[in-house]
């Protein structure tokens, strides 16, 4: 069974958050990622930060390997300004390290 993970407005407060960029540069619905305690990852958004999601390193990583692999482009085609990159290497140079805590 899966195990739920939750966090407080004070704990989120004390995490170092990491935006993406988006291209208009405004702050407005921008994703955020911070490591939390042991191996959680905790994502969310600017415009509702008090809805976060967690999950584990190594589901992060799994996804961001994905990302990196083009797994989720057919999620955005047809969007304009999208430009289809090459795939990420494959092998130990592919992996995401975890965060240093």
């Amino acid at each position: 069974m899966a195990r739920m993970y939750r966090i407080d407005a004070e704990q989120a407060a004390r995490l170092d958050w990491i935006r993406a960029e988006v291209e208009d540069g405004s702050d407005e619905h921008c994703f955020e990622v911070a490591a939390g305690e042991g191996d959680l990852i905790h994502i969310r958004q600017t415009d509702e930060p008090e809805k976060i999601v967690t999950t584990t390193q190594a589901k992060w990583n799994a996804f961001v390997l994905g990302v990196r692999n083009e797994e989720f482009d057919h999620f955005i085609e047809g969007l304009g300004g999208f430009e289809a990159g090459p795939p990420a290497p494959a092998g130990p140079a592919a992996r995401t390290e975890g965060p240093a805590e």
